[in-house]
């Protein structure tokens, strides 16, 4: 056989494979068309989004407005108070038509709270990271007084929780963050008391 007619056969089974390599490459095309079909089908559904609660105008219902109280019954007062560790006093504005609860409330309004080891987030031990671990905070005793939240604050350096109902004074909340109830009108504040100082809210 010469050279020219086994270069002419090689060409032929190239070009025109024999019905093994057929077979194998008809399967090989039908599982890429599968693959391809549920690739489609899954681009075809959309992955569930969770919807924004709003009006009919796809609105909001709540915003925030910040250093400034609420005025009449537009939103919820959220008061922070940590003059007493020469921190700074802040106001901000839930604006809410809905009741909210004190935990919401703070979150919406950009403020971070921090429980206890042991009470969890009923007990707040700091908020936006006042008192820091390194902060000293002198005792009773004249020692330092460094603040772990571990367990309980300590009974002279602690955030206590106060409400005020709309048209109402200030008093102890009764409930902590996660369910006190606040109505549009309300105002809530955490202070920070040191020995004592400042006894109540002021504003």
């Amino acid at each position: 056989m010469t050279d020219s007619v086994i270069w002419a056969r090689a060409r032929r089974t190239a070009a025109y494979p024999g019905p093994v390599t057929s077979k194998l490459r008809s399967l090989a095309a039908a599982a890429a068309s599968a693959v391809l079909l549920l690739s489609l089908a899954a681009c075809a559904t959309p992955a569930p989004t969770p919807s924004p609660t709003g009006d009919a105008a796809g609105e909001s219902s709540v915003s925030v407005t910040t250093d400034a109280a609420c005025t009449g019954e537009s939103g919820v007062t959220v008061v922070v108070d940590a003059s007493a560790l020469e921190g700074e006093a802040q106001e901000k504005c839930v604006v809410t038509a809905e009741p909210v609860t004190a935990a919401d409330a703070l979150l919406l309004a950009g403020i971070e709270t921090e429980g206890t080891e042991e009470y969890g987030d009923q007990v707040v031990c700091r908020v936006d990271g006042v008192p820091a671990e390194d902060t000293a905070i002198r005792a009773e005793d004249g020692s330092d007084y460094f603040e772990m939240c571990a367990a309980m604050p300590a009974a002279f350096a602690y955030w206590s929780l106060w409400v005020k109902p709309a048209g109402g004074e200030w008093g102890y909340a009764q409930e902590g963050l996660p369910t006190l109830r606040l109505e549009p009108g309300d105002a809530v504040e955490l202070l920070f008391t040191v020995h004592g100082e400042p006894a109540a809210p002021t504003s």
